[in-house]
Parts: structure tokens; sequence; C-alpha cells
């Protein structure tokens, strides 16, 4: 049978190893904290601006506001200075430099990228298209954090990035971010809390509550408990690691988009944020948010969680509930289907699955939709970002791993109004990877994270190998034709309707 044809547009998205952040570089033994105070409380002023003059000569340039940054980890080790004396700003400076390190974001990789409709579409032309495309930047110690692109997509198709400077910054970590009580007892109780302590700290929080009241009840808690056991102990050590996963971030408006970089914070991401699916959520009443799944690393464990915005300027990080939070590759439908939140997943690590909440932070109870069925994805099936949605059903771009673990991305359509019933299946890939497309940091991969439509295109941008990233464009009815021409329903799974799932 003839491929479907794909428009490969001249776009590719290598790593660049000067775009740098500036990361604490603290020890965590304290006596060696302590060596290197002292040699900088020893310096003579003299010696203090000649050094920082060597700092800031060889630094400035590379880094926005440089001096915020340095005097941030000055800050975090100025609890072990030693002396009461008034120190200089180049003195203190300087220690935040003796403490500090660049970090080369993307100096591996540049891939697994998703793409949605930018917020602001002000100005555009008709029958064009702003988007943000997120892409997952891998450093120095395999750590992934979050990138992003922006860019247009005119009206016969042709796609221009903007233009991306050597700059990247960090956002502000918001020191008093909110949270929403049900959630928090939800996953606190899933974790095995259920005592006395527990709810005597969460009973006096409102329904949407702060860090600074959190730590007021735990404060009360451990007054009124006094001396503590260590069934107390344990729980606030939890509550605690709880708080911390979830959290808000903020960048200055004035940074691009592609200056604003998702960097781990929490313990449980503390090597990597991996695989961000974007998908623009509309509510039944019309309203707009942007999600986006995740899966954190810590090196050890992953977990799935996800992100809210509504401006790419303001995120809040939230952990999710739920028995089916696990594994890799959550995507989200981008509106509700008869009510219900729908959700793609893989929690066998073979199997594509399907599952439906009434909570968008809540999911159990997945089923499988699809099982490898072609020697090209006989390892494993998955999805490449969320599903989206056409007239003749939900289109699902797929990734399956083949022989010698070749990934290649495939597609499936979904019934528009009962997404547990496939319609439409590819039997051969619609990309697989070729040329120098094998060459990378992973050999044989090629995988998404999302793709949107733009007039009759599919726009698909894809990673090459786990190091680049391009962008092909695929004729949207040529490929239902296909889905549904070769579509053979005994191939499927699922047998029989779950139309519990719409109930």
């Amino acid at each position: 049978m003839k491929p479907i044809a794909l428009t490969r547009h001249p776009i590719q998205l290598l790593p660049d190893s000067a775009r740098v952040i500036i990361r604490p570089f603290i020890s965590s033994d304290h006596r060696r904290i302590a060596t290197i105070l002292g040699r900088a409380l020893a310096m003579s002023e003299e010696e203090v601006k000649s050094a920082m003059d060597i700092v800031k000569a060889e630094f400035e340039s590379r880094h926005y506001d440089i001096e915020k940054v340095l005097l941030a980890n000055y800050a975090t080790v100025k609890q072990h200075i030693f002396t009461h004396r008034t120190l200089t700003r180049d003195r203190e400076l300087l220690i935040g430099a003796l403490f500090s390190g660049e970090y080369a974001l993307e100096s591996a990789a540049l891939f697994n990228p998703s793409i949605v409709p930018h917020p602001d579409q002000q100005g555009m032309p008709a029958g064009h298209l702003r988007f943000i495309m997120s892409l997952r930047a891998t450093g120095e110690g395999h750590i992934s954090s979050i990138e992003f692109r922006s860019g247009e997509i005119s009206a016969d198709g042709a796609i221009k990035l903007d233009p991306v400077t050597r700059y990247v910054s960090m956002p502000e970590i918001e020191p008093n971010p909110r949270y929403r009580k049900k959630s928090f007892v939800l996953k606190f109780h899933e974790m095995g809390f259920d005592n006395p302590y527990v709810n005597a700290l969460i009973a006096p929080l409102d329904r949407e509550f702060t860090r600074s009241a959190l730590n007021q009840s735990v404060g009360t808690v451990r007054h009124e408990n006094h001396p503590g056991t260590h069934e107390l102990k344990r729980t606030l050590e939890c509550i605690q690691w709880l708080a911390d996963s979830n959290y808000e971030l903020r960048f200055c408006p004035k940074l691009t988009v592609s200056e604003r970089i998702i960097f781990p914070v929490s313990p449980n991401e503390s090597n990597g944020i991996e695989d961000a699916r974007f998908v623009r959520f509309t509510e039944d009443d019309g309203s707009i948010m942007y999600y986006a799944t995740y899966t954190a690393y810590n090196g050890k464990a992953i977990l799935p969680q996800l992100i809210e915005t509504l401006d790419f300027l303001h995120f809040r990080i939230l952990t999710l509930n739920g028995s089916a939070v696990q594994n890799k590759g959550m995507a989200l439908f981008p509106r509700r289907i008869g009510g219900r939140y729908f959700m793609l997943s893989r929690q066998d690590d073979e199997n594509l699955m399907i599952m439906s909440s009434d909570n968008p932070h809540y999911w159990d109870n997945p089923q499988i939709l699809m099982r490898p069925a072609e020697a090209w994805e006989s390892v494993k099936v998955g999805n490449c970002g969320s599903p989206i949605e056409t007239d003749a059903g939900w289109l699902v771009i797929t990734h399956g791993v083949g022989p010698m673990r070749k990934y290649c991305i495939g597609a499936v359509l979904l019934d528009l109004h009962d997404p547990t019933q496939v319609i439409g299946r590819l039997r051969e890939p619609l990309l697989s990877p070729a040329g120098n497309e094998r060459e990378g940091y992973v050999p044989n991969v090629v995988y998404s994270c999302g793709s949107l439509l733009h007039g009759e295109n599919l726009i698909l941008p894809y990673a090459m190998s786990d190091k680049v990233t391009s962008i092909v464009s695929v004729n949207l009815a040529e490929l239902l034709e296909k889905l549904t021409a070769s579509f053979v329903p005994s191939a499927l799974v699922l047998q029989t309707p779950h139309s519990s799932y719409l109930q």
C-alpha cells in the first residue's frame, strides 16, 4: 500500500551548549562549606573586588541579572557565616559565586516536543496560527527540564520559528503557594496516612489554603502533641514532602517564550522533568486551561505529575491522585466527553490504556484500549500526545516499539462519542526513523509528545533518536482515509463497548 505523503519542513532544533543557567554548587558537608567561607572572609576588599571583576567579565554577558542569582545562592549559605560584621556587596556576590556553577540545559539533547496554539492570537492574519512548542532539554547528568519555542504557521502551511536568544532564565518559585484541600487529602490518604494527626492538621484549613496556613497548622499540631511520637514525625515529614511537590512558578513577562525554562524543583523530580504532553483543554463552559502531564524522575522512581497554566507565565505543578497514577505516557483528552474527563496511559509498559474520571486530578481503573498488533509495534505501544478531535473521530498519534528497539510513529482513530472504541488504525507506520534520524543518543527512534491541526494538515513535531527535533505535516484527509481503509475490527482488544465510562 502506498505510504502516506509527509511534508518535511526545513526546521531542525539542535541542542545548544551555550544556553546555560546558574545552579547552586553547594556541598552537603557543612565543614566544607565553612572552609570555603573562611577563605572568602579572609580575603582583603581589594582581592574581593579583583575576583568579582573577573567573574563579571567572564559571566555577566551570559545571564540576565547575574547578581540577583549570586545573591540568592549567597543567602542559602549565609547561615554558616561565622562573623557578625557587615559584608560588602562585592563580598556577598563573591561568596554567591563560590557556591554557584553554570549548567548547560540542552548540551546533550533537545527532543520529545509537544505543540499547542499560543494563548495569544492577537494580530494573527486570517488562516495563520501562533503556537508554543515544549521540548525536553537534557544536559549534564541526564537531568531533563522543559524548554519552550514559539512560532507561526501561515495559511499555506509554512512554519516559521521565532528567533531564539542565548539567554535562559528560571522562574521565581512562589513562596506561599495555594493548595486544593480535596486533592491534598486524597494524596495523603493514598500514601497510607489516616490518623488523628492528619485530621487535626487538615480540619482548620480552607477549601483552598496557602503554605503559610499549612505551616501554622503543623506548628499547632506539633505543639499540642509534645513530646512527639514516631507516627507524628512521619506524618509531618510526609506533609512537608507533599507540600514541596506541589508548587507554583512565575516568569517575568519581559522574557520571550524561548527564554523560559522549567527546571526540577521538588525532590521527586530531582533527576528530571520528562516528556511533557501539553494540551489546550476547553471546559464545558468554554473556559480554557493548558494542562501538561509529565514524568517526574528522582533517579530511582518515576511519578506522573500535572502542570496547569493559563498564559505560560504562571505555572502550577501538582501531584496526581488515584491508583492509575503510575508508569509513563499519560495524555489528557482536550475536552470532556459525556461530562467526564478522559486520559490515555500505559500502566503496564506494553498496551495503550484509557480511563475516565470526574476529576482531572484523580485517575483509576484503566482499561486496555489497544494491544500491539503489527511487527513494528510488537514490543509495546503508547501515545504520542493528547488525542485530536476531528469530524471523523479522535485522532491519536501513537508510538510503537519493534525489533531492535526501533520506535516508529503510527495513528489510530477513536469513536468521537465513545473513545473506548477504536474505529481506525494504521497497519504501517506513519513515520519511521530513516537516514540520519537513526543516529543519536538513543538510536533508531522517532517520538512525539503532541501535535495539532491547522487547516487541512496535521502538524507533527518529532524527535530523532532522543537528540534533535524536526517537524512534518500530514494531509488530514489522506490520513483519515488510510486509518479507516486499512482497519480490521477483529484485530481489536475491545470487543464490547464500555458504556459505563459515559454513564
